[in-house]
C-alpha cells in the first residue's frame, strides 16, 4: 500500500486540430502528477509525430511501449489536448489491462479560432464511443472537460488512483476461512465457487489445527516474545491473567503463520465458542491488531465482509473494520450505533482500549475463559461502508458513506462502538433487508464510495444494490 502509484500517460491527436497544444499538455500533466506524488510513464516524444497518438500505426507503437513496461504502471491517463483520434486510441489501449481515465482539455472564449480551438469536448465522445463498441472499460467523471490546473482535476486523479488500487488488488487475491461457520450463524454463509469466478480464492484451515499449534507453541520463542511486546504496547492488557495473555500471544503468532503460509490477503475467523473453551481467550483484540496493520480480518467467519474490508482498505489505504448494525440511537432516524466486541483497529479509536473478559461468554461459559474483548470508542470521522454477499452465482455489494459523530454512548456499553450518522438511514436499512444482506457492515475512514462503485461496476463486474 505504501508503493507509489504510477500512471502511463497517453496523449491523443487529430491532424485537423492544433498539434502545438500537445507539447504543453505533456509538460502540464506530467508535472501535476509528480507534484501530487504519483509516478509517470511517458512514451518518448520522438517516438510518434508531435509526441502523441493519431493513427492506428502509432497506436501499435504505444501498445508495444505498454507491453514492454508491463507491471510498471497501475493505470492509464488518456489526455486529449485537442479532438484526438479514436482509432489510434483503441489500437494503443485495447490490451492495456488496467483502468483508463479520460481527460479532455477545455476551450476558452479567447481562443476559438480554427488555429487554436481544441474541440476536445467533442472528441472525448468519439473515444468513449469506440471504447464502448470494443467493450473496453474506461473511467470519466463530470465535467466533460477539465484543465489539469483545476483543483477538481486533483480530486479526480485521487479518485482514479483509488479505482486503480481496488481493481488491481481485487481481481485476484486470497481470503482465508479459519474454522467452520458456527451453525447458528447462517447469516454468514457464502459460496466459494462464486468468489473464485471473480478471482478470489478461499483457503480454509480447521480450528482444531489452530488450537493444536497454539498448545504446542512455547512462550520462549522469538516470535512469541516479539508478539507479547507488540500486544502490550498496542492496548491495555493489565486486567488479563498471565495464562490468558500467553494464549493470546501464541494464537496471534499462529494466525500470522497461517497468513504467511497460505499467502492470505484477508481472512474471516470463527471466533466462538471453541477458542474460549479450549484456550480461554476471545480473539477480538487480535483481529483488531491485524486490522491495525492494514490486514483485513473479520470475525464470525464472515468471509464476504473480509472481501468488502479488503476493497475498502485498497480504496482508502487506511485500516478497515467489520461492525454490527447494532442499535438505534434514541429517536434520531439518521443515526445508529455501530459496534463489535473489539476488532476495531486502535487507529480508529479515541484512545487505547482495555481488554476484558467477554461479558457474553462469561454469561454462557463462566468467568475467566474469554479474555480478549477490547473496550473503547470509535473516533469521530467521515467513513465509507460496504458489505457483500454471494447470491445466485454473483458477488453483490452495497456501498455508502457516513460520519462517526462525537455523540455519547453509555459507559456500560461494552465492546467498541461509535454513533454513525448516515443520511436517509432508515430507507437504506429497508433496502438492505429486502436484498438479503447480513447484520455486519465493513467501514474504513474516508469517502471513497464513488471510486468503489466505479471499480466494482466498470472493471470488476460486481453487482451493486443501490441504497
Amino acid at each position: 500500500m505504501a508503493e507509489k502509484m504510477t500512471f502511463a500517460l497517453y496523449f491523443g491527436n487529430r491532424g485537423f486540430f492544433p498539434e502545438s497544444l500537445i507539447a504543453s499538455a505533456r509538460k502540464e500533466i506530467s508535472a501535476k502528477l509528480r507534484k501530487l506524488g504519483y509516478g509517470v510513464l511517458m512514451l518518448d516524444a520522438a517516438a510518434t509525430r508531435n509526441g502523441a497518438i493519431e493513427t492506428s500505426e502509432e497506436g501499435r507503437v504505444y501498445a508495444k511501449f505498454l507491453e514492454e513496461n508491463r507491471g510498471k504502471f497501475q493505470g492509464v491517463i488518456l489526455s486529449l489536448p485537442n479532438f484526438g483520434d479514436e482509432n489510434g486510441a483503441i489500437a494503443a489501449l485495447r490490451d492495456c489491462g488496467v483502468p483508463i481515465y479520460i481527460q479532455a482539455y477545455p476551450d476558452t472564449f479567447d481562443k476559438m479560432g480554427f488555429e487554436s480551438r481544441r474541440d476536445a469536448f467533442c472528441g472525448k465522445f468519439s473515444v468513449m464511443d469506440v471504447f464502448y463498441q470494443y467493450g473496453l472499460p474506461y473511467t470519466v467523471f463530470p465535467p466533460q472537460t477539465l484543465h489539469p490546473s483545476a483543483k477538481k482535476f486533483d480530486e479526480q486523479i485521487g479518485d482514479f488512483a483509488a479505482v486503480c488500487r481496488v481493481v488491481n488488488g481485487m481481481k485476484r487475491f486470497t481470503v482465508g476461512a479459519i474454522g467452520a461457520r458456527t451453525s447458528p450463524f447462517k447469516t454468514v454463509r457464502f459460496d466459494e465457487l462464486t468468489l473464485q469466478k471473480y478471482g478470489i480464492t478461499t483457503e480454509t484451515n480447521d480450528l482444531a489445527e489452530v488450537v493444536l499449534r497454539v498448545n504446542n507453541m512455547k512462550d520462549t520463542t522469538a516470535a512469541c516474545k516479539a508478539k507479547a511486546k507488540r500486544l502490550k504496547a498496542y492496548t491495555d492488557f493489565s486486567g488479563v491473567p498471565a495464562k490468558n495473555f500467553s494464549a493470546m500471544v501464541r494464537l496471534s503468532v499462529v494466525l500470522d503463520e497461517i497468513i504467511a503460509e497460505n499467502g492470505l490477503d484477508a481472512l474471516g475467523l470463527r471466533c466462538w465458542l471453541e477458542l474460549e473453551k479450549s484456550l480461554g481467550v476471545a480473539p477480538c483484540v487480535l483481529l483488531s491488531e491485524l486490522n491495525d496493520r492494514g490486514f483485513p480480518a473479520a470475525c464470525e467467519l464472515d468471509v464476504c465482509n473480509a472481501v468488502a474490508m479488503r476493497a475498502l482498505n485498497l480504496a482508502t489505504e487506511k485500516t478497515p473494520t467489520c461492525l454490527d448494525w447494532n442499535n438505534n440511537y434514541g429517536d434520531d432516524d439518521d443515526k445508529c450505533i455501530l459496534f463489535h466486541c473489539g476488532p476495531v483497529p486502535q487507529s480508529l479509536m479515541t484512545a487505547k482500549g482495555k481488554v476484558i473478559d467477554h461479558p457474553m461468554f462469561v454469561k454462557s461459559l463462566g468467568a475467566g475463559c474469554s479474555y480478549g474483548c477490547n473496550v473503547g470508542r470509535i473516533s469521530p470521522m467521515p467513513f465509507s461502508f460496504a458489505s457483500a454477499t454471494t447470491q445466485d452465482g454473483k458477488l453483490r455489494f452495497y456501498l455508502g458513506e457516513g460520519e462517526f459523530t462525537n455523540d455519547p454512548i453509555p459507559e456500560e456499553f461494552f465492546g467498541c462502538a461509535g454513533v454513525a450518522h448516515i443520511p436517509d438511514l432508515q430507507q437504506k436499512l429497508y433496502k438492505m433487508a429486502y436484498a438479503g444482506y447480513r447484520h455486519h457492515v465493513s467501514v474504513a475512514p474516508g469517502r471513497v464510495a464513488v471510486a468503489l462503485r466505479e471499480a466494482f461496476t466498470r472493471y470488476l463486474n460486481y453487482d451493486i444494490t443501490e441504497l
